[in-house]
């Protein structure tokens, strides 16, 4: 695991509070997130990882206020002083890009095939400064282009022409373009092989460090932020049950369910594989109590009355279970009568 690098400025570049994230369905509103609280200071780290359909994806898209049709977001998020859930579209246009910056997984997805490669960065900057002048835009996004390690020779060439490993490299150049505070990333290195995978990562660390950004990584890949990140956030059910440094998450989960993710990576010294049995729950219908109550080989009787709040089983490591002092209810009731 890498070592923590401490950040040059102690006041979050973002912070989240009670971030609630609900789509309409037919049976009525699904929170896919539900009440998370995050800080993400500059030149920091923050990895969140849990199973698919956890709300990753959905709070990256909160972050940003780029909600589909019918998706609500409640609660907040600040952006240094700026609050962006409720703020106007034309200070959420201004600061995506300026100032906050989401790198999307499957890159041709995001780029115009119709477009030169350089007509994407053109789009991009004058969009957020008319004073630029084109020939401007393109010298800009040439040297962008060169951090990624992108010659300069091929950004009039159109997206088919690239691997997937440079679209992806082109995608963080389009996000940092315009100097950001924040880059979110969402699986920026799905479907690539692992050799294009770890240059991806070292831009990404790179970036952050030289350039202070905050970095939240979103990613199902344990090691990926083993290797990457300063602090992990485990996702379940659209609530974070865990949050600490690297180092300690991976080395000493508290949670049952990071237990069983720690336990369900995949080593050189893997003599059996492992899983989590169940499925997680129905998020129009959650279970009372805590979410992971039904698939929890340590539950006790009251885990399915009451949501359990926040333990701090170790200093800067929290966990959302009552398997500790602090969460809401005694420590020693007798365990398997809940679910």
């Amino acid at each position: 695991m890498r070592e923590s690098t401490p950040a040059r400025s102690t006041e979050p570049v973002l912070r989240v509070r009670e971030l609630r994230v609900a789509y309409r369905t037919t049976r009525g509103p699904l929170w896919a997130v539900d009440g998370v609280d995050l800080d993400v200071r500059p030149g920091e780290s923050l990895g969140l990882v849990g199973e698919s359909g956890c709300g990753k994806s959905s709070l990256a898209r909160a972050l940003l206020q780029l909600m589909p049709p019918g998706g609500v977001v409640r609660g907040s998020v600040r952006l240094g002083d700026q609050e962006l859930v409720g703020a106007p579209e034309a200070t959420l246009r201004r600061l995506r890009g300026n100032d906050l910056a989401l790198i999307f997984q499957e890159p041709m997805t995001r780029l115009d095939p119709l477009m030169r490669l350089s007509d994407h960065f053109v789009e991009a900057i004058r969009a957020h400064d008319r004073r630029t002048s084109r020939n401007q835009a393109r010298a800009r996004a040439r040297a962008t282009l060169a951090q990624m390690g992108i010659p300069p020779t091929r950004a009039d060439d159109y997206p088919h022409e690239f691997s997937g490993g440079m679209r992806q490299r082109i995608m963080i150049a389009l996000g940092i373009v315009l100097g950001p505070r924040l880059i979110v990333a969402d699986e920026p290195t799905t479907s690539l092989d692992v050799i294009v995978e770890a240059q991806i990562l070292d831009i990404l660390d790179r970036l952050r460090r030289d350039e202070q950004l905050g970095l939240v990584l979103i990613t199902h890949n344990l090691g990926i932020v083993a290797e990457t990140c300063d602090r992990v956030a485990v996702m379940y059910a659209g609530r974070i049950v865990e949050i600490g440094g690297v180092d300690q998450v991976f080395t000493a989960p508290k949670h049952p369910y990071t237990k069983g993710l720690v336990a369900s990576t995949i080593s050189l010294d893997t003599t059996e594989l492992h899983s989590i049995p169940g499925f997680p729950p129905d998020l129009v219908r959650p279970p009372p109590g805590c979410r992971f109550a039904p698939r929890c080989p340590a539950v006790m009787a009251h885990c399915t009355d009451a949501v359990p709040g926040y333990a701090e089983p170790e200093p800067g490591q929290r966990a959302a279970c009552y398997l500790y002092p602090g969460a809401g209810a005694p420590v020693g009731t007798v365990a398997g009568g809940g679910a």
